[in-house]
């Protein structure tokens, strides 16, 4: 089945370095809009991990590592980034071209506006909010590679007519028939373990509109469930602390002094003011 999905019209970004969740066809990394760093991904128990700010605008980047095309399906919370939808494999996404990298700012609202992701407590995130709260707290991206067109036969012969007539090149140009099954519906992020954290966990809300400009295009999947599935779920720092994701931070007692007794050679002040 052919869909209409979006494509980034921007030009393609240079990807961030740093921590992030590497897969076989592309590579995601969550980016604090406000500091423009990428947070750390931490593996911890078959999954990644990244701790955000309350408050903090983010990104999903994801970068294509492949020479074709690539369908990005992506949520947030369990809801699908594009439609709004509660998430599953045979919705609309993003299409990458080869190569191509690219920042997911927000839910998208028209084919010009998005509303920013940003990190909030739990209760205030769009899927709680839309009464959707079993999978807040994850990010997934599932990827599907594009279907190559199949190379038709050569059409029979034309009675009465040469195989170099204009006749027999229209029929040799004819396009090709059939389609890919309809694609199951599944749900692209599972639910949460019921840990106890410190404090409330993260979500994410639906925040201010932006200009993010995007534009329509066809995209048949090569096969009905999804290439591969990144996932990365997030939290605060102190809460992926309090379940042992992160090390808990210690503070350093203070460095002794080897002469205490003796000053240290001064040298030119700065002027008053």
């Amino acid at each position: 089945m052919t869909r209409i999905l979006y494509i980034a019209a921007l030009a393609a970004l240079t990807f961030a370095g740093g921590s992030r969740a590497a897969g076989n066809l592309a590579d995601i990394a969550i980016i604090d809009r406000d500091s423009g760093a990428t947070l750390a991904a931490h593996y911890y128990r078959g999954d990644y991990w990244v701790a955000g700010s309350p408050g903090a605008r983010y990104a999903i980047e994801i970068r294509n590592r492949l020479g074709e095309r690539l369908l990005a399906v992506t949520s947030v919370d369990g809801v699908n980034v594009v439609s709004g939808a509660t998430a599953g494999w045979d919705q609309t996404g993003y299409v990458f071209g080869a190569d191509e990298s690219y920042q997911i700012t927000g839910w998208r609202k028209s084919d010009a506006e998005v509303a920013a992701f940003s990190f909030t407590a739990s209760p205030n995130s769009y899927a709680e909010r839309t009464g959707r709260p079993g999978n807040v707290g994850v990010i997934g991206v599932a990827l599907f590679r594009e279907r190559a067109a199949v190379p038709q036969p050569p059409p029979p012969p034309v009675i009465g007519e040469s195989m170099g007539s204009d006749a027999a090149r229209r029929a040799s140009n004819a396009p090709a028939a059939g389609a890919p099954a309809p694609l199951e519906r599944d749900s692209l992020a599972k639910s949460l373990p019921n840990l106890q954290a410190l404090r409330p966990k993260l979500g994410t809300a639906h925040g201010a509109r932006e200009y993010s400009y995007a534009s329509h295009t066809q995209f048949v999947r090569m096969q009905t469930e999804p290439n591969e599935v990144i996932r990365i779920r997030y939290d605060s720092m102190d809460n992926l602390m309090a379940m042992g994701i992160i090390a808990r931070r210690r503070p350093m007692p203070p460095t002794p002094n080897a002469f205490p007794d003796s000053a240290m050679p001064s040298y030119v002040p700065d002027p008053p003011g």
